[in-house]
């Protein structure tokens, strides 16, 4: 793919999924940004990697979250297209280590900022300075929400949150998706979540496939 290809396409993708980025913007970062395709169960992040670029994603949707010693996981939030990970970000600027995971629960394509352009980004270019700002805000508001669901919700009200966000990130009211995969989200046991899930479907709220969970509420 030839270089003016590229930069075509960045600078497309950018307008599409970054409208509110000032001319100028689109324009430096077309002039440095990489496409990067990944398929779907495909690691982005790992603990302990160095970033040498933070990534705006621009299709699919990808998964954030942590991992202990024996490999269970804990949901943090997703990234869909026109989200960048707050996380990411930080650990780029300070050339710190990750302290998180990250996989593609779909085939996603992300645009990979060069951490080289960081601080000339927030000192130059105001509609970055804000994305980065609401970035951050966006991120925390959700990790707030994921631990209010924790602390204060019971199993039942949890798993009807996360349904709710997996439609809207989804847009669409099937969702493709196994037991299993809600269970590992949710740090529960399959038993548990089919049982839920059947529950919930005996009181006309969800209408449970092969795969698929369609939500009726």
């Amino acid at each position: 793919m030839g270089i003016t290809t590229e930069h075509s396409q960045v600078q497309q993708l950018l307008e599409s999924h970054f409208g509110q980025f000032e001319p100028e913007l689109i324009s430096k970062l077309a002039e440095h940004c990489v496409i990067r395709d990944f398929e779907a169960d495909q690691q982005l992040m790992r603990p302990g990697q160095y970033f040498k670029s933070t990534m705006l994603i621009v299709e699919g949707s990808v998964k954030i979250y942590r991992e202990d010693q024996d490999g269970g996981e804990f949901f943090m939030y997703h990234l869909g297209a026109g989200d960048a990970c707050a996380l990411s970000m930080i650990c780029a600027t300070r050339e710190e280590q990750s302290q998180i995971s990250a996989k593609a629960i779909e085939p996603s394509k992300a645009l990979l900022v060069p951490i080289a352009l960081m601080d000339e980004l927030m000192t130059g270019y105001k509609t970055w300075y804000y994305f980065v700002l609401e970035t951050y805000r966006s991120r925390f508001e959700e990790l707030l929400e994921v631990v209010d669901s924790i602390a204060f919700k019971s199993m039942d009200e949890r798993i009807e949150f996360y349904l709710k966000n997996q439609r809207k990130l989804s847009h669409s009211d099937e969702l493709p998706l196994t037991h299993q995969q809600i269970a590992t989200d949710m740090n529960s046991s399959r038993e548990v979540i089919s049982r839920l899930l059947k529950k919930m479907e005996q009181r006309g709220m969800v209408r449970l496939g092969r795969n698929t969970i369609t939500i009726l509420f």
